[in-house]
């Protein structure tokens, strides 16, 4: 059956001599009326005849499958031996691989099961449970504390990748192999909680999980898993994970998110405190408004809808499905401000500056474009190096530049409180307010009871300390009159008085 997928089963071992025998032994016949099957061995440089022994039946040639028995020179630990096997599949060109340990904790009768989803094109990758069973793990033999260890990190682990897994712990799994091509798992660390990391790339990269019981079983087989360094590893990894989606902290193993659209990222932030929501508290009814990188459009469609303003939107992408304003330019803000401003009342230029090749020039720019009325308000906002988390990273000595956040690897520039008024104001701008914007809790925490408090919390630290706690600043500026706009009124008044 030449069209059946190629199954490649490995069978990570250390230390297995006792029992690799009979996990080989016990693995179902049947696959082969589904799968091309093929198994590997991989003894990870065992200190016993783990590597002799299955290398003396695959000399016998007595299973049913191709095996092949790989031995690592030096050990490379629980998740080195897992990658050294992926890029086996990867080479050899297989479909699927199914991850069996060598000391006869999972059941290789459950194999058949196991893989039938990903035949089936129902999923990408596939992980045995033993919480799926309410008291099955239990029954199996699962000591109470690492069942209790298993349910408290698995619930953490869930509230911070917005999964529902019943368990991320299991060591029974069968991946596509394409699946694997997608994710960076050499990256990953060669310590127990590969299988944490590998399933968060794969929650990150979109990947389909499924999840089907198989029994617990318990024996005498040594455990050479620390349980507290485990799951110490376990909690940083998926919080640091967590964290990089909200772009506090970057890590390449986890850079995986796939952006659909331009400014697929760029989230309307309207609801709560933000440059967004201080911009409609802040325009009058009936405003004239151009919106410099507006990134979609939902602030000036909404400021269409609830100020009646007229706005102008300019972007180097098209606008969001959907969205409509009175006018639209496309065009890249690093060519400079492609026409005179003197039309608006307020002219936006929300968390724009610092992504900006030239912030300076730009700003000298937009005073030119200004020189003809003073009268107009620029609304500007950016990120704030100075703000704690940053400040504490560097302490640790982090600088991680991310995908969003205020080290968004697309920033040119970096700006304090301080910095920020002095741009503007050595340009010929004066300053009308000043002030900082809390982080954006409710996409971390949720718009409930949580965010509305962190929020408030975020607020009165600003009150206390603008310059440490503000995640964003907002600026008020206006153009001072241009010396040529003085020398014009100096004429006019002058010929006032004269004629007096």
């Amino acid at each position: 059956m030449p069209d059946r997928p190629k199954l490649l089963i490995l069978v990570v071992a250390y230390n297995a001599e006792a029992t690799i025998s009979a996990v080989l032994t016990r693995i179902p016949p049947e696959l082969a009326e589904r799968c091309a099957v093929e198994v590997l061995v991989l003894d990870d440089s065992s200190g016993d005849r783990t590597f002799d022994t299955a290398h003396a039946l695959k000399e016998k040639g007595r299973l049913p499958f191709p095996l092949h028995v790989l031995i690592n020179p030096s050990n490379l630990g629980y998740g080195g031996n897992q990658k050294i096997g992926y890029q086996f599949a990867i080479e050899r060109g297989f479909d699927f691989v199914a991850l069996l340990h060598g000391d006869g904790q999972y059941a290789p009768e459950c194999l058949p099961a196991l893989v039938a989803p990903l035949c089936a094109g129902d999923a990408d990758a596939v992980f045995g449970s033993r919480m799926l069973e309410r008291g099955a793990a239990r029954k199996g033999g699962m000591p109470f504390y690492k069942f209790l260890g298993n349910r408290i990190l698995t619930r953490f682990q869930n509230r911070m990748l917005g999964t529902s897994l019943s368990e991320f712990h299991s060591g029974y799994r069968v991946y596509s192999v394409a699946a694997l091509k997608r994710v960076p798992f050499a990256l990953n660390t060669n310590d127990f909680h590969f299988d944490t990391e590998i399933i968060v790339q794969l929650v990150m990269a979109g990947a389909r999980i499924a999840e089907l019981p198989i029994p617990t079983y318990y024996g005498d087989e040594i455990c050479h898993v620390n349980g507290l360094r485990y799951a110490a590893d376990v909690a940083k990894s998926v919080f640091g994970a967590r964290i990089q989606q909200l772009g506090v902290f970057y890590d390449r193993r986890f850079d995986l998110e796939r952006e659909t659209a331009p400014n697929a990222h760029y989230e309307p932030k309207l609801d709560y405190d933000s440059p967004q929501h201080r911009v409609l508290q802040s325009i009058p009814r009936g405003a004239r408004v151009l919106d410099l990188g507006c990134a979609g459009g939902h602030l000036g469609a909404t400021l269409r809808r609830e100020r009646q303003a007229v706005v102008t939107g300019v972007d180097r992408h098209a606008l969001a499905p959907g969205i409509q304003l009175d006018e639209f330019i496309r065009w890249d803000l690093n060519d400079g401000v492609p026409f005179a401003l003197d039309r608006y009342d307020y002219v936006l230029l929300l968390d724009v500056i610092e992504h900006l090749a030239s912030p300076e020039s730009f700003v000298e720019q937009l005073r030119a474009a200004l020189a003809q009325s003073p009268s107009t308000t620029l609304l500007v906002s950016t990120a704030n190096i100075g703000f704690f988390v940053t400040r504490g990273m560097l302490l640790l000595g982090q600088f991680n530049y991310g995908k969003r956040g205020i080290l968004d690897r697309t920033h040119t520039r970096l700006y304090t409180f301080a910095s920020f008024r002095r741009l503007f104001e050595q340009i010929g701008f004066e300053i009308v307010t000043a002030s900082g914007i809390p982080a954006p809790w409710p996409m971390a925490c949720g718009t409930g009871v949580a965010g509305r408090a962190a929020l408030a919390l975020n607020r009165w630290l600003i009150a206390l300390g603008r310059g440490l706690f503000s995640y964003q600043i907002f600026m008020a500026v206006r153009p001072l009159p241009s010396l040529e706009y003085l020398l014009r009124a100096t004429k006019e008044h002058s010929a006032l008085r004269a004629v007096s």
